[in-house]
């Protein structure tokens, strides 16, 4: 009877064993894929400012499609291959120009090629007014180029493999008027979907937010 009880004590042992085992590999891959899909197809960013209002808020949780724009060696900004290419009124996601550590979102209102200008606070893209109903005004005031580029810039032509964007919030918003270009081997992916939103201010959850596409 004890050389029984024995074998049944090892036997429950192994199972034991060999469920942890089954739980700590389907761990490892879950975290080993997410990894994979975070790195080359969908990654999540959070909106920590007001300028591309009223298009996205501070608060907004979005998702950003990595996969559309190329496929890139990790740790590198190097493109192995891509399936398209920002377009005008895409909004993407980008690493900062002058602080590449940090991740900015705008709006492209200028690809390759292109002429921009801004004149009065009205977008000219090869010398076409542009119809904008995305965009917001928060300050009727007109500041001359001279002084300032907010309102007033340009002409220029966007370089080869690089593009403008702008903030939605066009009076509130640090973009290519300040900085130039953004690197098309910068670019991080494109902004589809808002899965969480939150208002800091109010404590609440914007429920008419959630599940809207970005466009």
């Amino acid at each position: 009877m004890e050389r029984n009880v024995q074998l049944s004590n090892t036997h429950k042992l192994k199972s034991k064993k060999s469920l942890v085992r089954e739980y700590a590999e389907a761990i490892i891959i879950a975290i080993i894929l997410a990894l994979i899909i975070r790195t080359f197809v969908v990654q999540a960013f959070k909106i920590p400012s007001g300028s591309m209002i009223p298009t996205l808020v501070i608060g907004d949780h979005i998702l950003v499609n990595k996969f559309l724009f190329g496929v890139k060696i990790p740790f590198t900004d190097r493109i192995l291959f891509s399936f398209d290419t920002p377009e005008q009124r895409d909004i993407i996601v980008f690493k900062y120009p002058e602080d590449e550590d940090k991740d900015f979102i705008k709006r492209v209102v200028g690809t390759p090629g292109d002429r921009i200008s801004l004149r009065d606070k009205v977008l000219y893209v090869n010398d076409i007014p542009m119809v904008e109903p995305y965009i917001q005004h928060t300050d009727s005031s007109i500041l001359p180029a001279v002084l300032h580029p907010r309102d007033n810039f340009g002409p220029i032509t966007v370089p080869p493999d690089q593009y403008f964007v702008m903030g939605d919030n066009r009076d509130q918003s640090l973009d290519g008027r300040f900085w130039g270009f953004v690197n098309r081997e910068k670019v991080k992916g494109k902004a589809f979907f808002i899965y969480w939103s939150w208002d800091r201010e109010n404590t609440n959850v914007r429920w008419n937010r959630l599940g809207k596409t970005v466009h």
